[in-house]
């Protein structure tokens, strides 16, 4: 195998906390975000909570002459967040909306209002096929494995919310076979331990870093080669501090810089297939409890859902059942008052209306959670088999 690299590429990854009317200094932020990729001209820019198509078209019309083609993942109610720019040209794009997503009713998580996804799009470059995903919250394990049969390099970007020995990142390691650039780089550079939220960010929140003082990592650039080729991260990077001549960040997140090399796997070589370990067995037994969990939680939440439709429809039963003696009979010497009747039917439809939404999307998410722990059964008993028949 030849020396040099048949290809290189670098790749950029960022959390921009661009929420618009809310986030600090945000047009400015995203300006400094234009600079430093035109300046640096990396091969890929992965980016999340551009949550206003304006700041994208913005950054388009910016970058047009070092990244000729993007993309805006369009989801939910105000947008996924999601983009990507790439000086190569972009030949396919797929968006996979997460099914457990939140409720409308938590504002301030605004999961539901984003519709969180995985982006994907798939290059070219070289003749060799990249499927490139980009992602904000958690990554599901098992979207790679399913869709990248056909593609010769799997790469993975975005702001995880996960901590690198949290079961979902073990997952992405173990079931999905990719690889950490942090870990597995030859060179690192940047903060202490990777750290992307840190307590020096004048925009970061000090009490997400309450039990974390030196900060976390929570935000990735994993892959993985696939076919013929093997992939290498020969340096991984992460941004401390200002901006370059400023006085402000460019996120309440670090960005993280990997570069990549792409090489030809030598004759008889083995691909690289996630070897199956016992520890893995371990992991998905752990996340399948983690999904119990939450299956049970959400089977409360619709059981309390679906009683207080009940008592909302026998709260009208007993109205129109009062409104009827107080009609056709003498029952009632004083007429129950029609003011506090209307307000007390009007309240009665509320709550039935509400409660039978929710008990609606509790029950979506008590199907979701029953089928991904099937699926993690049916992962866990191959597993299982393959170790036995060694």
């Amino acid at each position: 195998m030849d020396k040099d690299p048949q290809l290189q590429l670098r790749v950029f990854d960022l959390n921009c906390w661009a929420i618009r009317y809310l986030s600090k200094v945000r047009q400015q932020r995203i300006e400094l975000i234009g600079n430093v990729l035109n300046q640096e001209g990396y091969d890929l820019a992965l980016l999340q909570e551009v949550w206003s198509e304006r700041d994208y078209w913005e950054l388009k019309k910016k970058l047009c002459a070092r990244y000729p083609s993007s993309h805006y993942f369009k989801s939910g109610v105000i947008g996924s967040g999601l983009c990507i720019f790439s000086r190569y040209q972009i030949l396919d794009t797929f968006l996979y909306q997460y099914s457990v997503n939140g409720y409308p009713y938590m504002f301030q998580h605004g999961d539901w209002f984003g519709g969180k996804s995985v982006g994907l799009v798939v290059l070219k470059i070289q003749e060799i096929v990249f499927n490139i995903y980009v992602t904000h919250s958690v990554a599901s394990s098992h979207l790679p494995r399913h869709t990248s049969k056909g593609a010769d390099v799997v790469l993975l970007g975005g702001d995880l919310n996960m901590h690198p020995e949290d079961v979902g990142i073990r997952l992405l390691r173990g079931w999905a076979g990719l690889r950490d650039s942090f870990i597995a780089a030859e060179k690192v550079e940047g903060g202490e331990d990777g750290s992307t939220l840190l307590p020096t960010n004048c925009f970061t929140s000090k009490k997400e870093l309450r039990c974390y003082p030196q900060g976390i990592r929570i935000d990735y650039i994993l892959y993985k080669g696939l076919s013929h080729y093997e992939v290498k991260c020969n340096r991984h990077e992460t941004t401390t501090g200002t901006a370059p001549n400023k006085d402000i960040p460019y996120s309440d997140h670090e960005a993280v810089i990997a570069t990549l090399s792409v090489n030809k796997r030598a004759l008889g070589k083995g691909l690289n297939h996630p070897r199956v370990e016992p520890v893995l067995v371990d992991v998905l037994n752990e996340a399948r409890m983690e999904v119990r969990v939450g299956l049970h939680a959400a089977e409360r939440q619709q059981y309390s859902c679906g009683r207080m439709a009940v008592l909302a429809v026998l709260l009208l039963l007993m109205q129109a059942t009062m409104g009827l003696s107080s009609m056709f009979g003498d029952a009632l010497l004083q007429p129950f008052p029609k003011f506090s009747f209307s307000l007390l039917s009007l309240l009665g439809v509320l709550v039935l209306l509400i409660s039978a939404v929710l008990y609606l999307f509790h029950t979506i998410e008590v199907k979701v959670l029953q089928g991904t722990e099937e699926q993690m059964r049916v992962g866990l008993q191959t597993l299982q088999d393959k170790l036995s028949s060694r």
